[in-house]
């Protein structure tokens, strides 16, 4: 219920009868104020009784749940819209509009559109129609996500083979295929309340951290403030590990597109287990010292049975044999690589814990380790629903909730028959999609609601658990969460409001509602 606005209103708007998502994953019965003229979020304690002002609208939410907008940071496309095909200017900022507003309808008010391995001269076409962007009554649209091209040719999914490249420059060799003016200088992108048109939209970069040139260019990556994610990469667990303490900071679309879980070398989903303190020479250990690469390691493409180019993205079809642990990858890098990445024993903190080594006890070095946020695909299809518990009970609070949608996302669209690209069709069943005659997954069509009751589901947390995985955990890995995520005092009043069941029933952008359901 909505009171009648006041002739001369304050912009004051107080949601209550609700239950708001709080920081640790619990629900709490409070009330919310907004400023509806600014779009943000109030602390009501200050407003009311400092400033001594009372609100000149109230919404009586009758006891359901009011949380921050979802934010999906990997999306293809949706609603008829793919974001890796460029037809033009204005075709192309048509369909993110489009899919900014329709998308609302699923909870989401901001997305990071992605885009997959591409040309070298369609980079500089589309990602400078990618910077921040907020049409009216409609998601954000935070910047852009790309997946390529330096990835492993054996988990590439549906990347084309030709575009696949080593950076073989580094960082350098990023510029050159993204254009030094897509890429930020400095941290000044972070949601600025100014930010507009011209502000750069870098976000995150996909990559596999064992190709060449990579590993030394993650530090540059994060120095600008993008997001560095793993993925689409066959990297052993201690490249993994490098990684991260070089600044690499998630993975994208855990289980899929990288090495199977091994007990001896879990490789990139073994991160989820890491101690919070990792040895910087594990000295009781034997040393593998061969010098030449692993094969599971190589660039070179195992023999395998490669799919067609329009296979989903994120699955690997490419049958390669799961890691196996051929020798400690810093041996193989050589030290001088990983200078910089684990700190010298003398200026290290320690653990309380001695370790035996040659029959002498002595204390191990160990250098600080923050466990990466991980990206989940929670559609039941891209990964079982006891793989999405595992993870979960691994590292609940790194997890982020993903659609990885494609263009024919759309909550209406029933199962058929419908056309692609390039004369191909493909047919959705549910939430599957399938390239039309056969049995290839063509992508996900899921929508994040749907994903948030699914994980709630699957892994048996509370719903608002599970919220907390489409709005805070990624909007701290993007380092947003003062504006975007939160229900902080001074935050965006992105809000959704649902049922005690997860179904979205209306959605607010900068403190207006844009969608309800009717």
């Amino acid at each position: 219920m909505v009171a009648p606005i006041a002739e001369s209103s304050n912009g004051l708007l107080c949601f209550t009868n609700c239950l708001l998502p709080q920081e640790d994953g619990s629900l709490v019965e409070k009330d919310l104020w907004i400023d509806e003229h600014r779009g943000v979020i109030l602390d009501a304690q200050r407003t009311f009784y400092l400033r001594k002002q009372r609100p000149h609208r109230v919404v009586d939410l009758g006891g359901n749940i009011l949380s921050p907008g979802f934010i999906d940071i990997q999306i293809n496309g949706g609603f008829g819209f793919d974001f890796s095909v460029y037809e033009g200017d204005q075709q192309y900022r048509d369909g993110l509009k489009r899919v900014a507003e329709k998308i609302v309808e699923t909870g989401v008010t901001a997305i990071v559109p992605t885009i997959i391995t591409q040309e070298k001269s369609l980079y500089a076409k589309i990602l400078r129609l990618l910077r921040p962007w907020s049409p009216p009554n409609a998601a954000h649209l935070l910047g852009w996500h790309v997946e390529g091209p330096f990835l492993h040719m054996t988990k590439r999914g549906a990347h084309s083979p030709p575009l696949i490249i080593p950076a073989s420059e580094g960082y350098k060799t990023f510029e050159d295929i993204y254009q030094p003016e897509n890429l930020t200088d400095t941290e000044d992108w972070l949601m600025r309340d100014d930010a507009g048109q011209e502000t750069v939209g870098a976000r995150i970069i996909t990559a596999a951290p064992e190709i060449e040139g990579v590993m030394e260019a993650i530090p540059e990556v994060r120095k600008r403030g993008i997001c560095f994610n793993i993925g689409h990469s066959i990297c052993s667990t201690d490249t993994a590990t490098a990684a991260i303490q070089n600044g690499a900071r998630c993975i994208t679309h855990l289980f899929n597109a990288m090495p199977q879980l091994h007990h001896r070398d879990p490789s990139i989903i073994g991160l989820l287990g890491s101690s919070p303190y990792v040895a910087a020479e594990l000295a009781n250990l034997p040393r593998f010292t061969s010098k030449t690469k692993s094969k599971t390691e190589s660039c070179t493409p195992m023999k395998a049975v490669f799919p067609g180019p329009y296979a989903s993205e994120a699955f690997d079809d490419i049958r390669t044999p799961p890691q196996t642990p051929k020798r400690r990858e810093y041996h193989s890098l050589g030290r001088s690589n990983l200078s910089g990445v684990i700190s010298s024993p003398s200026t290290m903190p320690t653990t309380p814990s001695e370790s035996v080594c040659s029959g002498q006890s002595e204390r191990m070095p160990f250098s600080p380790f923050e466990r990466p946020f991980y990206e989940l695909i929670v559609d039941g299809v891209h990964s079982h629903p006891n793989s999405v518990r595992l993870a979960y009970s691994a590292h609940p609070e790194g997890c982020i909730l993903i659609t990885d949608a494609m263009k024919i996302l759309d909550p209406h669209l029933k199962d058929g028959t419908y056309e692609w690209r390039d004369g191909r069709r493909f047919y959705k069943d549910g939430d599957r999609l399938y390239l039309e005659g056969t049995t290839t997954l063509a992508g996900s069509v899921v929508t994040m609601d749907k994903c948030v009751r699914n994980f709630s589901r699957f892994t048996g947390c509370s719903l608002g658990e599970a919220i907390k995985c489409a709005t805070l955990n990624p909007a701290k890995c993007l380092g947003i969460e003062d504006k975007k995520g939160s229900l902080r005092a001074g935050a965006h009043a992105d809000l959704v409001v649902l049922d005690r069941h997860g179904e979205v029933l209306s959605t607010w952008v900068m403190g207006k509602m844009v969608w309800e359901r009717i």
